[in-house]
Protein backbone atom coordinates (compact mmCIF):
# COMPACT_ATOMS: atom_id res chain seq x y z
CA UNK A 1 0.00 0.00 0.00
CA UNK A 2 1.36 3.38 -1.02
CA UNK A 3 1.34 6.11 1.67
CA UNK A 4 -1.46 8.13 0.03
CA UNK A 5 -3.63 5.01 -0.02
CA UNK A 6 -3.28 4.41 3.72
CA UNK A 7 -6.21 5.92 5.68
CA UNK A 8 -4.33 5.42 8.94
CA UNK A 9 -1.81 8.07 7.97
CA UNK A 10 -2.51 11.79 8.60
CA UNK A 11 -4.33 13.46 5.71
CA UNK A 12 -1.55 16.04 5.25
CA UNK A 13 1.01 13.24 4.81
CA UNK A 14 -1.20 11.40 2.33
CA UNK A 15 -1.76 14.53 0.28
CA UNK A 16 1.93 15.39 0.23
CA UNK A 17 2.81 11.88 -0.92
CA UNK A 18 0.22 11.88 -3.69
CA UNK A 19 1.20 15.31 -4.98
CA UNK A 20 4.77 14.06 -5.22
CA UNK A 21 3.65 11.26 -7.52
CA UNK A 22 1.43 13.37 -9.80
CA UNK A 23 2.37 14.86 -13.15
CA UNK A 24 1.67 18.51 -13.89
CA UNK A 25 -1.36 17.69 -16.11
CA UNK A 26 -2.81 15.50 -13.35
CA UNK A 27 -2.45 18.32 -10.83
CA UNK A 28 -3.88 20.89 -13.24
CA UNK A 29 -6.99 18.75 -13.76
CA UNK A 30 -7.85 19.09 -10.06
CA UNK A 31 -8.22 22.85 -10.48
CA UNK A 32 -11.28 22.48 -12.72
CA UNK A 33 -14.91 21.79 -11.82
CA UNK A 34 -16.65 20.67 -15.02
CA UNK A 35 -20.43 20.50 -15.60
CA UNK A 36 -21.63 17.14 -16.94
CA UNK A 37 -24.93 15.68 -18.06
CA UNK A 38 -26.28 12.13 -17.73
CA UNK A 39 -28.69 10.25 -19.96
CA UNK A 40 -32.02 9.10 -18.54
CA UNK A 41 -30.63 5.55 -18.48
CA UNK A 42 -27.49 6.58 -16.60
CA UNK A 43 -25.12 6.80 -19.55
CA UNK A 44 -22.31 9.25 -20.23
CA UNK A 45 -23.04 12.37 -22.30
CA UNK A 46 -20.14 13.08 -24.62
CA UNK A 47 -21.63 15.87 -26.73
CA UNK A 48 -23.34 19.08 -25.58
CA UNK A 49 -26.99 18.49 -24.74
CA UNK A 50 -29.77 20.79 -23.61
CA UNK A 51 -29.85 24.59 -23.54
CA UNK A 52 -26.33 24.92 -22.10
CA UNK A 53 -23.17 23.05 -23.07
CA UNK A 54 -21.74 20.41 -20.75
CA UNK A 55 -18.33 18.76 -20.75
CA UNK A 56 -17.67 15.43 -22.54
CA UNK A 57 -17.50 13.08 -19.57
CA UNK A 58 -14.96 10.54 -20.79
CA UNK A 59 -12.61 13.15 -22.18
CA UNK A 60 -12.51 15.34 -19.08
CA UNK A 61 -12.08 12.44 -16.65
CA UNK A 62 -9.78 10.14 -18.63
CA UNK A 63 -7.79 12.56 -20.75
CA UNK A 64 -7.90 15.88 -18.91
CA UNK A 65 -7.65 14.43 -15.38
CA UNK A 66 -10.60 16.48 -14.10
CA UNK A 67 -11.90 15.01 -10.85
CA UNK A 68 -14.68 17.39 -9.80
CA UNK A 69 -17.90 17.09 -11.80
CA UNK A 70 -21.01 19.25 -11.35
CA UNK A 71 -24.06 17.15 -12.11
CA UNK A 72 -26.51 19.09 -14.26
CA UNK A 73 -29.04 16.31 -14.95
CA UNK A 74 -32.38 15.54 -13.24
CA UNK A 75 -31.83 11.79 -13.40
CA UNK A 76 -33.58 9.41 -11.01
CA UNK A 77 -31.63 7.62 -8.29
CA UNK A 78 -31.17 4.25 -9.98
CA UNK A 79 -29.63 5.50 -13.24
CA UNK A 80 -27.75 8.24 -11.42
CA UNK A 81 -26.08 5.81 -9.01
CA UNK A 82 -25.15 3.51 -11.93
CA UNK A 83 -23.61 6.47 -13.76
CA UNK A 84 -21.74 7.45 -10.63
CA UNK A 85 -20.22 4.01 -10.20
CA UNK A 86 -19.18 3.89 -13.86
CA UNK A 87 -17.45 7.26 -13.54
CA UNK A 88 -15.63 6.02 -10.45
CA UNK A 89 -14.57 2.83 -12.21
CA UNK A 90 -13.12 4.88 -15.05
CA UNK A 91 -11.24 7.07 -12.55
CA UNK A 92 -10.00 4.01 -10.66
CA UNK A 93 -8.41 2.75 -13.87
CA UNK A 94 -6.23 5.85 -14.16
CA UNK A 95 -2.53 5.81 -13.28
CA UNK A 96 -3.03 6.87 -9.64
CA UNK A 97 -6.67 5.88 -9.19
CA UNK A 98 -7.78 9.31 -7.97
CA UNK A 99 -11.59 9.20 -7.49
CA UNK A 100 -14.21 11.69 -8.67
CA UNK A 101 -16.02 14.19 -6.45
CA UNK A 102 -19.57 14.82 -7.72
CA UNK A 103 -21.38 18.06 -6.87
CA UNK A 104 -24.83 19.48 -7.51
CA UNK A 105 -26.86 22.64 -7.29
CA UNK A 106 -30.05 22.36 -5.17
CA UNK A 107 -32.42 19.53 -6.11
CA UNK A 108 -35.16 19.77 -3.47
CA UNK A 109 -37.17 22.88 -4.37
CA UNK A 110 -39.46 24.46 -6.95
CA UNK A 111 -37.00 26.65 -8.86
CA UNK A 112 -36.94 25.77 -12.56
CA UNK A 113 -33.83 27.73 -13.57
CA UNK A 114 -31.23 25.18 -14.80
CA UNK A 115 -28.43 27.65 -14.08
CA UNK A 116 -29.24 27.80 -10.38
CA UNK A 117 -30.94 24.50 -9.52
CA UNK A 118 -31.68 21.04 -10.87
CA UNK A 119 -35.14 19.43 -11.14
CA UNK A 120 -35.44 16.91 -8.36
CA UNK A 121 -34.77 13.61 -10.14
CA UNK A 122 -36.95 12.01 -7.48
CA UNK A 123 -35.63 13.87 -4.42
CA UNK A 124 -38.15 14.87 -1.79
CA UNK A 125 -39.70 18.29 -2.42
CA UNK A 126 -39.34 21.10 0.10
CA UNK A 127 -39.92 24.84 0.08
CA UNK A 128 -37.25 27.10 -1.30
CA UNK A 129 -34.69 28.31 1.26
CA UNK A 130 -36.72 31.53 1.44
CA UNK A 131 -39.47 29.45 3.06
CA UNK A 132 -37.08 28.35 5.77
CA UNK A 133 -36.30 32.03 6.24
CA UNK A 134 -40.02 32.49 6.87
CA UNK A 135 -39.87 29.86 9.62
CA UNK A 136 -36.56 31.25 11.02
CA UNK A 137 -35.99 27.91 12.75
CA UNK A 138 -32.40 26.57 12.71
CA UNK A 139 -33.66 23.16 13.82
CA UNK A 140 -35.94 22.91 10.79
CA UNK A 141 -33.09 23.88 8.47
CA UNK A 142 -30.74 21.39 10.09
CA UNK A 143 -33.31 18.61 9.70
CA UNK A 144 -33.85 19.53 6.05
CA UNK A 145 -30.11 19.53 5.37
CA UNK A 146 -29.82 16.08 6.97
CA UNK A 147 -32.38 14.82 4.45
CA UNK A 148 -30.42 16.45 1.63
CA UNK A 149 -27.31 14.73 2.95
CA UNK A 150 -28.99 11.32 3.01
CA UNK A 151 -30.43 11.61 -0.50
CA UNK A 152 -27.33 13.16 -2.07
CA UNK A 153 -24.88 10.73 -0.49
CA UNK A 154 -26.99 7.71 -1.44
CA UNK A 155 -26.72 8.68 -5.12
CA UNK A 156 -23.04 9.67 -4.94
CA UNK A 157 -23.32 13.47 -4.68
CA UNK A 158 -20.81 14.43 -2.01
CA UNK A 159 -20.51 18.20 -2.52
CA UNK A 160 -23.49 20.55 -2.33
CA UNK A 161 -23.10 23.82 -4.24
CA UNK A 162 -25.16 25.47 -1.52
CA UNK A 163 -26.31 27.01 0.79
CA UNK A 164 -26.60 30.66 -0.19
CA UNK A 165 -25.73 32.99 2.68
CA UNK A 166 -26.56 36.10 0.66
CA UNK A 167 -28.81 38.81 2.06
CA UNK A 168 -31.82 39.41 -0.22
CA UNK A 169 -31.81 43.18 0.17
CA UNK A 170 -32.65 44.20 -3.42
CA UNK A 171 -36.36 43.40 -4.05
CA UNK A 172 -35.90 42.79 -7.78
CA UNK A 173 -33.01 40.32 -7.47
CA UNK A 174 -33.87 37.06 -9.22
CA UNK A 175 -31.86 34.85 -6.83
CA UNK A 176 -33.95 35.78 -3.79
CA UNK A 177 -35.72 32.43 -3.54
CA UNK A 178 -32.42 30.64 -2.96
CA UNK A 179 -31.59 32.82 0.05
CA UNK A 180 -32.90 32.70 3.61
CA UNK A 181 -34.22 36.25 3.25
CA UNK A 182 -33.21 39.75 4.23
CA UNK A 183 -32.80 39.58 8.02
CA UNK A 184 -29.04 39.37 8.71
CA UNK A 185 -29.44 37.53 12.02
CA UNK A 186 -31.83 34.94 10.58
CA UNK A 187 -29.73 34.36 7.45
CA UNK A 188 -26.53 33.93 9.45
CA UNK A 189 -28.07 31.38 11.83
CA UNK A 190 -29.81 29.39 9.12
CA UNK A 191 -26.81 29.20 6.81
CA UNK A 192 -24.73 27.81 9.68
CA UNK A 193 -27.46 25.29 10.54
CA UNK A 194 -27.53 24.16 6.91
CA UNK A 195 -23.78 23.51 6.94
CA UNK A 196 -24.13 21.57 10.19
CA UNK A 197 -26.91 19.42 8.74
CA UNK A 198 -24.99 18.64 5.55
CA UNK A 199 -21.60 17.94 7.07
CA UNK A 200 -22.41 16.71 10.56
CA UNK A 201 -20.26 17.46 13.57
CA UNK A 202 -17.07 16.77 11.58
CA UNK A 203 -16.45 16.53 7.87
CA UNK A 204 -15.96 12.83 7.15
CA UNK A 205 -17.14 9.77 5.20
CA UNK A 206 -20.74 10.35 6.32
CA UNK A 207 -20.79 13.99 5.19
CA UNK A 208 -21.88 15.93 2.18
CA UNK A 209 -19.51 18.89 1.92
CA UNK A 210 -21.08 22.35 1.81
CA UNK A 211 -19.94 25.07 -0.59
CA UNK A 212 -21.29 28.30 0.89
CA UNK A 213 -22.02 31.04 -1.62
CA UNK A 214 -21.74 33.76 -2.82
CA UNK A 215 -18.91 35.37 -0.84
CA UNK A 216 -18.93 38.22 0.19
CA UNK A 217 -22.65 38.63 -0.49
CA UNK A 218 -24.38 38.76 -3.86
CA UNK A 219 -27.60 40.52 -2.89
CA UNK A 220 -27.07 44.23 -3.67
CA UNK A 221 -27.21 43.99 -7.47
CA UNK A 222 -27.48 47.38 -9.15
CA UNK A 223 -31.07 47.83 -10.27
CA UNK A 224 -31.77 44.22 -9.32
CA UNK A 225 -30.14 42.88 -12.50
CA UNK A 226 -28.22 39.64 -11.98
CA UNK A 227 -24.46 39.34 -12.46
CA UNK A 228 -24.80 36.35 -14.78
CA UNK A 229 -25.17 39.05 -17.44
CA UNK A 230 -23.30 42.22 -18.36
CA UNK A 231 -26.39 44.28 -17.50
CA UNK A 232 -25.93 43.22 -13.87
CA UNK A 233 -22.16 43.20 -13.45
CA UNK A 234 -22.20 45.88 -10.71
CA UNK A 235 -22.91 45.46 -7.01
CA UNK A 236 -23.60 48.72 -5.22
CA UNK A 237 -23.73 49.83 -1.60
CA UNK A 238 -25.63 53.16 -1.39
CA UNK A 239 -26.18 52.56 2.34
CA UNK A 240 -22.55 51.57 2.98
CA UNK A 241 -23.44 48.04 4.10
CA UNK A 242 -20.71 46.00 2.41
CA UNK A 243 -19.45 44.66 5.74
CA UNK A 244 -22.95 43.71 6.88
CA UNK A 245 -23.39 41.53 3.79
CA UNK A 246 -19.98 39.94 4.28
CA UNK A 247 -20.34 39.34 8.01
CA UNK A 248 -23.44 37.19 7.52
CA UNK A 249 -21.14 34.43 6.19
CA UNK A 250 -19.12 34.19 9.39
CA UNK A 251 -21.29 31.61 11.27
CA UNK A 252 -21.32 29.26 8.25
CA UNK A 253 -17.54 29.51 7.97
CA UNK A 254 -17.15 28.82 11.66
CA UNK A 255 -19.48 25.84 11.32
CA UNK A 256 -16.76 24.30 9.16
CA UNK A 257 -18.01 24.90 5.62
CA UNK A 258 -15.79 22.83 3.34
CA UNK A 259 -15.79 25.31 0.48
CA UNK A 260 -16.73 28.85 -0.53
CA UNK A 261 -17.90 30.22 -3.88
CA UNK A 262 -17.46 33.95 -4.65
CA UNK A 263 -19.98 35.70 -6.90
CA UNK A 264 -19.52 37.28 -10.31
CA UNK A 265 -20.35 40.85 -9.32
CA UNK A 266 -17.83 43.69 -9.20
CA UNK A 267 -18.29 45.95 -6.16
CA UNK A 268 -18.62 49.64 -6.90
CA UNK A 269 -17.26 52.26 -4.53
CA UNK A 270 -15.98 49.95 -1.77
CA UNK A 271 -12.72 51.30 -0.31
CA UNK A 272 -9.77 48.93 -0.64
CA UNK A 273 -11.28 46.84 -3.44
CA UNK A 274 -10.23 46.91 -7.08
CA UNK A 275 -13.64 47.08 -8.73
CA UNK A 276 -13.23 43.69 -10.41
CA UNK A 277 -15.39 40.61 -9.95
CA UNK A 278 -15.08 39.30 -6.40
CA UNK A 279 -13.16 36.16 -7.38
CA UNK A 280 -10.53 38.26 -9.17
CA UNK A 281 -9.88 40.52 -6.17
CA UNK A 282 -6.97 39.47 -3.98
CA UNK A 283 -8.23 41.53 -1.05
CA UNK A 284 -11.61 39.78 -1.15
CA UNK A 285 -10.25 36.19 -1.29
CA UNK A 286 -6.67 36.11 0.04
CA UNK A 287 -7.38 39.05 2.34
CA UNK A 288 -10.88 39.14 3.77
CA UNK A 289 -11.65 35.42 3.42
CA UNK A 290 -8.35 33.69 4.07
CA UNK A 291 -6.44 36.24 6.18
CA UNK A 292 -9.29 37.79 8.17
CA UNK A 293 -11.62 34.80 8.52
CA UNK A 294 -8.87 32.19 8.66
CA UNK A 295 -10.46 30.15 5.87
CA UNK A 296 -7.88 27.66 4.55
CA UNK A 297 -10.21 25.33 2.67
CA UNK A 298 -11.40 25.17 -0.94
CA UNK A 299 -12.45 28.27 -2.91
CA UNK A 300 -14.19 27.58 -6.24
CA UNK A 301 -15.30 30.32 -8.61
CA UNK A 302 -18.85 30.57 -9.84
CA UNK A 303 -19.26 28.99 -13.23
CA UNK A 304 -17.90 30.47 -16.43
CA UNK A 305 -15.28 33.10 -15.56
CA UNK A 306 -12.68 31.97 -18.07
CA UNK A 307 -14.25 31.11 -21.41
CA UNK A 308 -17.18 32.37 -23.47
CA UNK A 309 -20.06 29.97 -24.07
CA UNK A 310 -21.46 29.31 -27.54
CA UNK A 311 -25.17 28.59 -27.18
CA UNK A 312 -27.19 26.21 -29.37
CA UNK A 313 -28.51 29.11 -31.47
CA UNK A 314 -24.95 30.18 -32.26
CA UNK A 315 -24.98 33.24 -30.00
CA UNK A 316 -22.18 33.81 -27.51
CA UNK A 317 -22.68 34.20 -23.77
CA UNK A 318 -19.60 36.08 -22.55
CA UNK A 319 -17.54 34.82 -19.65
CA UNK A 320 -18.54 36.57 -16.41
CA UNK A 321 -15.07 38.10 -16.01
CA UNK A 322 -16.41 41.49 -14.95
CA UNK A 323 -13.60 43.99 -14.65
CA UNK A 324 -11.21 41.51 -16.24
CA UNK A 325 -12.80 41.30 -19.68
CA UNK A 326 -9.60 42.64 -21.22
CA UNK A 327 -7.59 39.62 -20.06
CA UNK A 328 -7.27 36.49 -22.16
CA UNK A 329 -8.05 33.09 -20.64
CA UNK A 330 -4.50 32.62 -19.39
CA UNK A 331 -4.50 36.11 -17.87
CA UNK A 332 -7.74 35.39 -16.05
CA UNK A 333 -6.34 32.13 -14.68
CA UNK A 334 -3.30 33.97 -13.33
CA UNK A 335 -5.38 36.75 -11.80
CA UNK A 336 -7.74 34.28 -10.10
CA UNK A 337 -4.96 32.11 -8.71
CA UNK A 338 -3.15 35.19 -7.44
CA UNK A 339 -6.37 36.26 -5.73
CA UNK A 340 -6.45 32.98 -3.79
CA UNK A 341 -8.92 30.89 -5.78
CA UNK A 342 -8.38 27.10 -6.05
CA UNK A 343 -10.86 25.90 -8.67
CA UNK A 344 -12.46 27.25 -11.83
CA UNK A 345 -16.16 26.42 -11.83
CA UNK A 346 -17.84 25.35 -15.05
CA UNK A 347 -14.56 25.07 -16.96
CA UNK A 348 -12.43 22.21 -18.31
CA UNK A 349 -9.21 23.63 -19.77
CA UNK A 350 -6.40 22.37 -17.50
CA UNK A 351 -3.99 22.65 -20.43
CA UNK A 352 -4.03 26.42 -19.82
CA UNK A 353 -2.72 25.94 -16.27
CA UNK A 354 -0.10 23.44 -17.39
CA UNK A 355 0.98 25.77 -20.19
CA UNK A 356 1.45 28.66 -17.77
CA UNK A 357 3.72 26.55 -15.58
CA UNK A 358 5.72 25.30 -18.56
CA UNK A 359 6.12 28.89 -19.79
CA UNK A 360 7.46 29.99 -16.41
CA UNK A 361 4.52 32.30 -15.73
CA UNK A 362 3.07 30.24 -12.86
CA UNK A 363 4.93 28.38 -10.13
CA UNK A 364 4.07 24.69 -9.87
CA UNK A 365 4.04 25.10 -6.10
CA UNK A 366 0.99 27.38 -6.53
CA UNK A 367 -0.76 24.58 -8.44
CA UNK A 368 0.22 22.16 -5.66
CA UNK A 369 -1.39 24.44 -3.07
CA UNK A 370 -4.79 24.36 -4.73
CA UNK A 371 -4.59 20.75 -5.87
CA UNK A 372 -3.74 19.84 -2.29
CA UNK A 373 -6.93 21.48 -1.04
CA UNK A 374 -9.00 19.44 -3.50
CA UNK A 375 -7.27 16.19 -2.47
CA UNK A 376 -7.69 17.03 1.21
CA UNK A 377 -11.43 17.42 0.78
CA UNK A 378 -11.71 14.15 -1.14
CA UNK A 379 -9.70 12.27 1.46
CA UNK A 380 -11.70 13.67 4.37
CA UNK A 381 -14.89 12.53 2.63
CA UNK A 382 -13.46 8.99 2.40
CA UNK A 383 -13.59 8.84 -1.39
CA UNK A 384 -10.19 7.19 -1.70
CA UNK A 385 -11.36 4.30 0.50
CA UNK A 386 -14.86 3.85 -0.95
CA UNK A 387 -15.93 5.98 -3.91
CA UNK A 388 -18.83 3.70 -4.92
CA UNK A 389 -22.49 3.71 -3.90
CA UNK A 390 -25.02 0.92 -3.39
CA UNK A 391 -27.49 1.25 -6.24
CA UNK A 392 -30.31 -0.48 -4.36
CA UNK A 393 -29.77 1.76 -1.35
CA UNK A 394 -29.85 4.85 -3.58
CA UNK A 395 -33.18 3.83 -5.13
CA UNK A 396 -34.63 3.12 -1.68
CA UNK A 397 -33.37 6.36 -0.12
CA UNK A 398 -33.94 9.14 -2.65
CA UNK A 399 -37.54 10.32 -2.28
CA UNK A 400 -38.17 8.09 0.74
CA UNK A 401 -41.71 8.35 2.09
CA UNK A 402 -40.75 9.96 5.40
CA UNK A 403 -38.52 12.49 3.63
CA UNK A 404 -41.35 13.35 1.26
CA UNK A 405 -43.82 13.75 4.13
CA UNK A 406 -41.42 16.02 6.02
CA UNK A 407 -40.95 18.16 2.91
CA UNK A 408 -44.70 18.47 2.42
CA UNK A 409 -45.11 19.51 6.05
CA UNK A 410 -42.43 22.18 5.65
CA UNK A 411 -44.19 23.51 2.54
CA UNK A 412 -47.36 24.06 4.60
CA UNK A 413 -45.69 25.47 7.70
CA UNK A 414 -43.52 27.95 5.82
CA UNK A 415 -46.43 29.77 4.15
CA UNK A 416 -47.31 33.27 5.31
CA UNK A 417 -50.83 34.62 5.74
CA UNK A 418 -50.36 38.18 4.47
CA UNK A 419 -53.90 39.53 4.79
CA UNK A 420 -57.46 38.42 5.52
CA UNK A 421 -58.71 35.44 7.48
CA UNK A 422 -58.75 31.71 6.85
CA UNK A 423 -59.97 28.98 6.67
CA UNK A 424 -62.67 28.46 4.09
CA UNK A 425 -65.33 25.87 4.77
CA UNK A 426 -64.73 22.45 3.23
CA UNK A 427 -67.34 21.36 0.70
CA UNK A 428 -68.32 24.81 -0.58
CA UNK A 429 -68.88 25.58 -4.25
CA UNK A 430 -65.38 26.38 -5.41
CA UNK A 431 -63.88 28.11 -8.45
CA UNK A 432 -60.12 27.74 -8.99
CA UNK A 433 -57.40 29.07 -11.27
CA UNK A 434 -53.79 27.93 -11.37
CA UNK A 435 -54.69 24.77 -9.43
CA UNK A 436 -55.11 21.19 -10.59
CA UNK A 437 -58.91 20.63 -10.64
CA UNK A 438 -58.45 17.02 -9.56
CA UNK A 439 -56.73 18.20 -6.39
CA UNK A 440 -59.20 21.04 -5.77
CA UNK A 441 -62.16 18.65 -6.06
CA UNK A 442 -61.08 17.06 -2.77
CA UNK A 443 -61.85 20.33 -0.95
CA UNK A 444 -65.05 21.58 -2.54
CA UNK A 445 -67.62 21.20 -5.27
CA UNK A 446 -65.98 22.66 -8.37
CA UNK A 447 -67.90 25.08 -10.56
CA UNK A 448 -67.06 26.48 -13.98
CA UNK A 449 -67.55 30.21 -13.39
CA UNK A 450 -66.91 32.62 -10.53
CA UNK A 451 -70.59 33.62 -10.46
CA UNK A 452 -71.56 30.06 -9.44
CA UNK A 453 -69.03 29.86 -6.61
CA UNK A 454 -69.16 30.52 -2.89
CA UNK A 455 -65.41 31.28 -3.03
CA UNK A 456 -62.50 31.24 -5.43
CA UNK A 457 -58.90 30.17 -4.87
CA UNK A 458 -56.26 31.42 -7.29
CA UNK A 459 -52.53 30.66 -7.44
CA UNK A 460 -50.18 33.08 -9.19
CA UNK A 461 -46.45 33.61 -9.43
CA UNK A 462 -44.45 36.69 -8.58
CA UNK A 463 -44.64 39.13 -11.51
CA UNK A 464 -41.57 39.60 -13.70
CA UNK A 465 -40.58 40.88 -17.13
CA UNK A 466 -39.72 37.97 -19.44
CA UNK A 467 -36.42 38.27 -21.25
CA UNK A 468 -36.35 37.28 -24.90
CA UNK A 469 -33.26 35.09 -25.16
CA UNK A 470 -31.67 32.21 -23.32
CA UNK A 471 -30.06 31.94 -20.89
CA UNK A 472 -31.39 35.26 -19.52
CA UNK A 473 -34.94 34.04 -20.09
CA UNK A 474 -34.41 31.55 -17.24
CA UNK A 475 -34.14 34.42 -14.75
CA UNK A 476 -37.15 36.30 -13.35
CA UNK A 477 -36.02 39.92 -13.45
CA UNK A 478 -37.44 43.40 -13.90
CA UNK A 479 -40.66 44.91 -12.56
CA UNK A 480 -42.50 43.40 -9.60
CA UNK A 481 -46.02 44.69 -10.24
CA UNK A 482 -48.76 42.82 -12.07
CA UNK A 483 -49.28 43.50 -15.78
CA UNK A 484 -52.45 45.48 -16.47
CA UNK A 485 -54.35 42.59 -18.08
CA UNK A 486 -53.60 40.23 -15.19
CA UNK A 487 -54.56 42.87 -12.65
CA UNK A 488 -57.83 43.65 -14.42
CA UNK A 489 -58.72 39.96 -14.48
CA UNK A 490 -58.03 39.51 -10.77
CA UNK A 491 -59.94 42.68 -9.87
CA UNK A 492 -62.98 41.40 -11.76
CA UNK A 493 -62.71 38.01 -10.06
CA UNK A 494 -62.34 39.52 -6.57
CA UNK A 495 -65.36 41.78 -7.22
CA UNK A 496 -67.45 38.77 -8.26
CA UNK A 497 -66.72 36.27 -5.50
CA UNK A 498 -64.69 36.19 -2.27
CA UNK A 499 -61.24 35.20 -3.52
CA UNK A 500 -58.23 33.73 -1.81
CA UNK A 501 -55.04 34.55 -3.72
CA UNK A 502 -51.88 32.55 -3.14
CA UNK A 503 -48.64 34.06 -4.49
CA UNK A 504 -45.50 31.99 -5.01
CA UNK A 505 -42.86 34.45 -3.81
CA UNK A 506 -39.60 33.68 -5.57
CA UNK A 507 -38.72 37.34 -4.90
CA UNK A 508 -40.65 40.38 -3.67
CA UNK A 509 -43.95 41.34 -5.31
CA UNK A 510 -45.74 44.68 -5.56
CA UNK A 511 -49.37 43.66 -5.05
CA UNK A 512 -51.27 46.35 -3.10
CA UNK A 513 -54.46 45.73 -5.11
CA UNK A 514 -54.53 42.09 -4.02
CA UNK A 515 -53.97 43.01 -0.39
CA UNK A 516 -56.89 45.42 -0.57
CA UNK A 517 -59.46 43.30 -2.38
CA UNK A 518 -58.66 39.61 -1.75
CA UNK A 519 -60.65 37.80 0.91
CA UNK A 520 -57.29 36.39 1.99
CA UNK A 521 -53.79 36.77 0.63
CA UNK A 522 -51.34 33.94 1.16
CA UNK A 523 -47.65 33.57 0.25
CA UNK A 524 -45.90 30.29 -0.45
CA UNK A 525 -42.25 29.57 -1.19
CA UNK A 526 -42.65 26.48 -3.30
CA UNK A 527 -45.66 24.33 -2.44
CA UNK A 528 -47.84 21.71 -4.07
CA UNK A 529 -51.52 22.46 -4.70
CA UNK A 530 -52.67 20.21 -1.87
CA UNK A 531 -50.30 21.96 0.55
CA UNK A 532 -51.80 25.35 -0.33
CA UNK A 533 -55.36 24.08 -0.14
CA UNK A 534 -54.73 22.39 3.21
CA UNK A 535 -53.81 25.81 4.59
CA UNK A 536 -56.73 27.55 2.86
CA UNK A 537 -59.23 25.05 4.27
CA UNK A 538 -57.74 24.83 7.75
CA UNK A 539 -56.21 21.37 7.61
CA UNK A 540 -52.78 22.94 8.22
CA UNK A 541 -51.52 26.26 9.56
CA UNK A 542 -49.30 28.79 7.83
CA UNK A 543 -46.66 29.51 10.47
CA UNK A 544 -44.26 31.72 8.51
CA UNK A 545 -43.41 35.39 8.75
CA UNK A 546 -42.27 37.38 5.75
CA UNK A 547 -38.53 36.80 5.23
CA UNK A 548 -38.39 39.75 2.81
CA UNK A 549 -40.27 43.02 2.60
CA UNK A 550 -43.11 43.51 0.10
CA UNK A 551 -42.93 47.10 -1.20
CA UNK A 552 -46.03 49.18 -1.86
CA UNK A 553 -44.95 50.50 -5.27
CA UNK A 554 -42.32 50.29 -7.96
CA UNK A 555 -41.34 53.86 -7.13
CA UNK A 556 -40.46 52.71 -3.62
CA UNK A 557 -38.43 49.83 -5.04
CA UNK A 558 -36.48 52.09 -7.37
CA UNK A 559 -35.71 54.57 -4.57
CA UNK A 560 -34.56 51.88 -2.15
CA UNK A 561 -30.79 51.36 -1.54
CA UNK A 562 -29.89 47.96 -2.98
CA UNK A 563 -27.86 46.96 0.09
CA UNK A 564 -30.43 47.79 2.80
CA UNK A 565 -32.45 44.95 4.41
CA UNK A 566 -36.05 46.13 4.11
CA UNK A 567 -36.86 49.76 4.70
CA UNK A 568 -38.68 50.71 1.50
CA UNK A 569 -41.00 53.70 1.86
CA UNK A 570 -44.38 52.74 3.35
CA UNK A 571 -44.03 49.01 2.70
CA UNK A 572 -47.14 47.04 1.94
CA UNK A 573 -45.93 44.31 4.30
CA UNK A 574 -42.70 44.79 6.29
CA UNK A 575 -40.03 42.22 6.99
CA UNK A 576 -41.39 39.75 9.58
CA UNK A 577 -45.06 40.44 8.83
CA UNK A 578 -47.86 37.93 9.34
CA UNK A 579 -51.62 38.36 9.61
CA UNK A 580 -51.95 35.07 11.46
CA UNK A 581 -53.63 35.45 14.84
CA UNK A 582 -51.19 34.18 17.49
CA UNK A 583 -52.28 31.11 19.41
CA UNK A 584 -53.47 31.81 22.94
CA UNK A 585 -51.07 31.00 25.70
CA UNK A 586 -52.18 28.16 27.96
Amino acid sequence: MLPYQDPARPTEERVRDLLGRMTLPEKAGLLFHAPVAVTAEGGFVERPAGPLPTAPTTEVVRDRHVRCLALMAPVSAGPLSRWHNEVQRMAAGSRLGIPVLVSSDPRHSANENPLTSVPSGGCSRWPEPLGFGALADPGAVRAFAEVVRAEYAAAGIRLALHPMADLATEPRWCRTSGTFGADPHVVARLAAAYVEGLQGADLGPGSVAAMVKHWPGAGPQAGGEDAHFASGKDQVYPDGRYEEHRNVFRPALRAGAAAVMPYYGRPVGVPGLDGVGFAFDREVIAGQLRRDEGFDRLVCTDFGLLTDTTLPDGSVWPARAWGAEHLDVAGRVLRLLDAGVDQFGGEWCPDVVAGLVEAGRLAETRVDESAGRVLTLMMRLGLFENPYVDEAHAAATVGRADFTAAGADAQRRSMVLLAGRLPLETGIRLYVEGIDPAVAARYGSLVDTPAEADAAVVRIGTPYEPRARLPEAFFHQGRLDLPADDLDHLRTLMATVPTVVDVFLDRAAVIPELAEHAAALLADFGAADDAVLDVVFGHATAEGRLPIELPSSMAAVEAHPEDRPGGTANPLFPLGHTARVPERQA
